[in-house]
């Protein structure tokens, strides 16, 4: 695979070759299942929030869940097969990113649903919108900047982790709940050392298997909800009602967009070396109107903003295989899982507990990813500066939830999320201190550390070889 050949055209990039079908289907399966935990978590995170707030029917999960594949899939076929200037062309997969949680939670919380799938539609457009342009924005997002804001988002994320394990106990989490969590966190740990690679990439996913099979013998899964759900269902555009558009939830979001786009144009930047295909801004561009076109989609049937999934690109690299069709094959996979309600039902049936530890390590995963693009940087006395104050900042609203109860609407959307409020914090003090310097784009796109999205970093040029074991 990684040899040119030729056609009756002429040569034919790696990127470009079809697998023969018995290849095909495993390959892509194998994509699907590298980012299924992640691409389910999102949505997990979300709606079990809005339903605790009032603002979700409990049986709107496994709609969520659904929803969110489907649309991922659609992503996934644009990145690859590419349509018009919308698509990169290259193996990559689109999955709902984690920078969007926090802001989501808060603005569903204070306007309701339809705020969430109106901001991330405005979210979506204005990054279909700013493409072309933001290969001269993303010096603004050096890795300073970038590896700040994840790492918030992963320390942000573990008090969601904490109130899964709790499960809505008063008096501190049930004794049975923190054996369930840590036996999960057990078997990741586990897998990971002593499982082949094959299987350490889909640690996380099985370590919900396991939990949930434990629990079953204690009556915590309830799997009353699979029966109801019908075999085949489509996902209904505006489910919760149509979108509205809070100005201080579209800003909010807003700020969250420029976060994702540098995410993808990391991963970007990553699997065109990996592929050994040149990144010109123009195929930058392209890939940035995927991302903005599928967030658009995902406002529209009820899901949420979606990037470029880093897992993916590291399993790429392992691979060796770089056929942008396998990653196609991937997306219609997922729109067919998307297609099945009771799939989304399955999911909901894990109980909280499990995920509760599987988030764990899923959000500690994310925190670390951030660590390891700081590790990039140069740490002087501003440097350190602009990352104290931009953790501390993002970090407020999470070991003091009540701080900003005071405060206008419009204040607390952007600032009670420590996600977009450390965003701001790191982008002002980095142009205030004279902090580090992005690229400047160009005719070529220079390297940059992805924000690394969700269960299993990228494999990047900094660590560019599979890991050992």
């Amino acid at each position: 695979m990684g040899a040119t050949t030729t056609s009756p055209k002429g040569p034919r990039h790696p990127v470009d070759e079809v697998p023969p079908l018995r290849r095909l289907l495993p390959l892509g399966l194998q994509h699907v299942l590298a980012m299924y935990a992640g691409a389910v978590a999102v949505p997990l995170v979300i709606g079990t929030a809005l339903i605790e707030a009032g603002r979700l029917d409990p049986g709107a999960l496994p709609h969520l869940i659904t929803a969110d594949l489907f649309v991922a899939g659609i992503g996934a076929v644009l990145q690859s097969v590419g349509v018009w200037r919308v698509g990169a062309r290259l193996p990559l997969m689109q999955g709902c990113t984690f920078a969007s949680v926090g802001p989501m939670i808060t603005i569903g919380t204070e306007h309701g649903v339809g705020a969430i799938y109106g901001s991330v539609i405005m979210c979506g457009l204005m990054m279909f919108a700013i493409a072309p342009v933001f290969s001269q924005l993303v010096r603004f997002f050096p890795p300073l900047v970038t590896g700040t804001v994840i790492l918030v988002i992963g320390l942000s994320l573990m008090s969601v982790a904490g109130g899964w394990v709790i499960d809505g106990a008063t008096d501190g989490a049930p004794p049975v709940n923190v054996a369930l969590a840590a036996g999960t966190l057990a078997v990741i740990v586990l897998i990971e050392r002593f499982a082949p690679p094959a299987l350490g990439r889909l640690s996380i996913l099985l370590g919900l298997v396991v939990g949930t099979l434990a629990a079953v013998p204690l009556g915590l899964v309830d799997v009353s909800g699979v029966g109801e759900q019908p075999w085949v269902g489509f996902s209904t555009p505006f489910q919760f009602g149509l979108p509205t558009f809070p100005a201080a939830a579209v800003i909010s979001m807003l700020i969250v967009g420029l976060v994702i786009m540098t995410e993808t144009t990391g991963d970007i930047v990553a699997v065109s070396e990996i592929v050994d295909r040149p990144l010109t801004p123009r195929r930058l561009a392209d890939g940035l109107r995927a991302d903005g076109l599928t967030t658009v989609l995902g406002g529209v049937f009820n899901t949420f903003p979606y990037t470029a999934f880093a897992q993916n690109v590291g399993l790429v690299s392992i691979t060796g295989v770089k056929s942008r069709w396998v990653a196609t094959c991937a997306g219609v996979m997922l729109i067919a899982l998307g297609l099945v309600p009771k799939l989304g039902a399955v999911v909901e049936a894990v109980p909280l507990a499990v995920l509760g530890g599987a988030g764990v390590a899923l959000f500690g995963i994310v925190a670390a990813s951030g660590v390891r693009t700081l590790s990039t940087v140069r740490f002087t006395d501003r440097n350190v500066l602009v990352v104290a104050l931009a953790v501390g900042v993002g970090l407020l609203p999470t070991v003091s939830p009540t701080i900003y109860e005071r405060f206008p609407s419009w204040f607390t959307i952007v600032f009670d999320s420590g996600i977009s409020a450390g965003a701001i914090v790191a982008i002002a003090l980095n142009l205030l201190l004279g902090g580090e310097r992005g690229s400047r784009g160009g005719d070529s796109v220079a390297e940059g550390p992805s924000a690394h999205d969700a269960v299993r970093g990228a494999q990047l040029a900094a660590d560019p070889e599979p890991p050992t074991r």
